[in-house]
């Protein structure tokens, strides 16, 4: 009697193992979607090319402010090019973070 209340208890446990799991899956399907929009699409591509140029014009101001000026010292140089990393990298990490904001809140509407 032992062994089969065991065996029932097991089977039972099994079963609802696989039920969960079954119910994970049909939960995560991506049922009732409807597929993007071509507006949606054209909106993403438009952000996607909005970021690309404002990362290029960033590129180029970048390259031009890590030149050496004339007037400066070496330490100067040196000095100003540090920071002008610093801001570029703050400047990179905003463009991009706005840019999948954005797109984030356009794939909720």
């Amino acid at each position: 009697m032992d062994k089969m209340v065991k065996k029932v208890a097991i089977y039972s446990m099994v079963g609802l193992m696989q039920l969960g799991l079954a119910v994970s899956v049909i939960e995560a399907s991506p049922r009732g979607q409807e597929p993007p929009r071509q507006e949606q699409r054209d909106d993403k591509r438009q952000h996607e090319q909005e970021r690309e140029r404002r990362i290029q014009e960033e590129n180029e101001r970048h390259e031009r402010e890590m030149r050496r000026r004339d007037h400066e010292s070496e330490h100067e140089w040196h000095e100003r090019q540090r920071q002008e990393k610093e801001r570029h990298d703050k400047a990179i990490k905003a463009i991009t973070g706005l840019i999948l904001h954005i797109l984030e809140n356009a794939d909720k509407d």
